[in-house]
């Protein structure tokens, strides 16, 4: 199944997506939106005609384990992204991913302009890859 991951942000959201058979993850560009409502309209119709199964949200836990404003933000997210696709949601606990993708991004000596948008993709990729990882995990031990 097709899976659009995405790394919600205020003003910009990545987006990575999967091949049919779960096997590739690769960045699908970024969101910029002017409100929530927008946002979620515009994913929608983009997680629509990708084909998607499902849209993996990157849920910001703190490190604790707990869920606070931001995490509650995002789930209120997914409730008005509902109101206007059919695809379900999931969540994956997104804890560091925005720090290890800027590693990543220094790792290829990406700075400047073009940093912005790479974060927010890459985030939303390595989102994608650890849910998929996790999936792959769950269905072996069944």
């Amino acid at each position: 199944m097709i899976i659009l991951g995405v790394d919600l942000g205020d003003r910009r959201s990545g987006l990575a997506l999967c091949t049919p058979d779960e096997s590739f993850v690769s960045p699908a560009g970024c969101i910029v939106s002017v409100g929530r409502t927008a946002l979620a309209q515009e994913l929608a119709c983009k997680a629509e005609s990708l084909g998607s199964g499902l849209i993996v949200l990157g849920l910001p836990v703190n490190m604790d384990g707990s869920e606070g404003f931001r995490a509650k933000a995002v789930r209120e997210f997914a409730a008005i992204l509902r109101e206007y696709t059919d695809i379900p949601t999931d969540f994956l606990d997104e804890r560091l991913s925005t720090m290890q993708a800027a590693r990543l991004l220094d790792e290829g000596s990406v700075y400047g302009k073009k940093r912005k948008d790479a974060i927010d993709t890459q985030s939303a990729v390595i989102i994608l890859e650890d849910y998929l990882a996790r999936r792959r995990s769950n269905a072996s031990r069944s």
